[in-house]
């Protein structure tokens, strides 16, 4: 599964002039935790989070200022406050290697570019949602990629908490290799497994 098969696009972005408050709407009224920061050609350069824009942004309670208490310049702009540069995958990046890098960093949300072009992102959300599918829609969409590559009613196709069971009455192992890769590439799906010996009756 590719970066390109779970991001949302087309992606809501900032520019560095954005104001902060502006952007801080943006993230509440869309539930986003983080915004790509692009330019006027749509190129990647940098990401405001919620971190980013909340910081300085509250003065202490009057009643409780203490003396040494440092005052932050919190900026009015998205370029005062935005991460740069910006951590970024491409298109065809494997899901695999994309989930590595935001649990190693610690990333929320990941732009996806094309180039150095802005086309969607992708958020720890998006890939819990995805775990969650329903299996009659996942198994629905490996039948039709299936039926698109080998014709309808080839193979037996059942889910069970985003596993694939697949079945074929033909025990040929390059079209059992390639049935896995497709269904492995429909979203939701967490492992393959082929029996040849399963025939159109053990479907569901």
């Amino acid at each position: 599964m590719r970066a390109r098969d779970v991001m949302s696009g087309p992606v809501i972005t900032v520019t560095p002039d954005t104001t902060v408050k502006y952007a801080a709407n943006l993230l509440a009224s869309h539930g986003f935790t983080a915004l790509p920061v692009a330019d006027g050609d749509d190129r990647l350069i940098g990401i405001v989070t919620e971190a980013d824009l909340v910081r300085g942004r509250f003065p202490r309670d009057a009643r409780y200022r203490r003396d040494d208490d440092v005052v932050l310049d919190p900026g009015m702009t998205v370029a005062d406050v935005m991460t740069t540069p910006a951590t970024g995958m491409g298109a065809t990046s494997d899901v695999v290697d994309l989930i590595t890098v935001m649990l190693g960093d610690r990333i929320r949300s990941m732009p996806i570019v094309d180039g150095s072009r802005v086309v969607g992102i992708v958020t720890r959300r998006d890939l819990v949602r995805l775990i969650g599918r329903d299996d009659d829609a996942i198994a629905a969409d490996v039948r039709h990629r299936l039926a698109n590559y080998a014709g309808p009613d080839r193979w037996t196709v059942d889910v069970r908490d985003g596993v694939v069971a697949l079945g074929d009455e033909f025990d040929d192992a390059a079209e059992r290799h390639a049935a896995i890769v497709l269904a492995e590439s429909v979203p939701g799906v967490i492992a393959v497994h082929c029996d040849p010996t399963r025939h159109q009756g053990a479907s569901s």
